[in-house]
């Protein structure tokens, strides 16, 4: 069964790794190309983008794709629109491999806001120093404010405020670690997307445990495919379209 996993996540290359050792799967793994040194990956992979909605569908059917798992980051809302849009198009059956999302806790002070320019808007009554954990590419609506910010990536941004410390780093993170680099830097409130999981969590457990409010980012709307929260769940998806296939 030959299939294409939208990835850039962990919970894609959890996936590649139980498909990379199955006989019964032919399988690319698709990465958009927007981290700079992605990790290794045993599946066969391509890099960039297919085109918008059409040129993926273009492809599937190219390539006879049977089933497609969109594995990307639960941000990433055009490439999830385009997959959902190409699969339609194509007839191939289409499944999301994403995070669970954080929810607020006894303990926690959350603002929830619907988009990064709300998030920006959000900080007039909060305090300094902020530490936003939004990616390198969400930064502009932060820019031009008269804040203090420490701004965490996996890459270095094209641009930073004026006033930011920069930290470089990838998860997983550990309770302790976030706390003592959220103390070293006197950080009064964190700013973060919704991107669930456990991997960056301990921000989240950080800024309870110090009492400082948390400025979240809501998910953009789902589409319609099912939702899988774990690897093992779209491998059963992935058996179960392989054994309607064959019969």
């Amino acid at each position: 069964m030959r299939v294409l996993v939208l990835g850039g996540t962990t919970e894609a290359r959890q996936l590649a790794g139980l498909l990379a050792g199955d006989a019964r799967f032919q399988t690319t793994l698709s990465l958009a190309g927007r981290t700079r040194k992605p990790a290794p990956q045993p599946l066969p992979t391509r890099m960039g983008g297919f085109g918008g909605a059409q040129g993926l569908a273009d492809y599937l059917r190219a390539e006879s794709v049977q089933a497609v798992i969109d594995a990307t980051h639960p941000f990433a809302n055009q490439i999830s629109a385009n997959a959902e849009a190409a699969c339609a198009a194509a007839g191939v059956p289409l499944a999301v491999l994403t995070r669970r999302p954080w929810v607020a806790g006894l303990g926690d002070t959350w603002c929830l806001v619907p988009d990064m320019g709300a998030a920006a808007g959000a900080l007039a009554d909060l305090p300094d120093t902020v530490f936003l954990t939004v990616g390198r590419q969400e930064l502009e609506p932060f820019l031009a404010l008269d804040r203090r910010f420490l701004v965490r990536a996996v890459d270095p941004p094209d641009a930073l405020p004026s006033n930011a410390a920069l930290v470089l780093d990838r998860g997983p993170y550990t309770l302790d670690g976030e706390i003592a680099l959220l103390r070293a830097h006197g950080v009064g409130t964190l700013v973060t997307k919704n991107s669930g999981g456990d991997a960056t969590a301990a921000k989240l457990d950080a800024a309870r445990a110090l009492g400082l409010p948390v400025v979240m980012v809501d998910r953009p709307p789902a589409g319609t495919a099912p939702r899988l929260y774990a690897a093992s769940d779209a491998m059963a998806w992935l058996v179960a379209h392989l054994s309607s296939t064959a019969a």
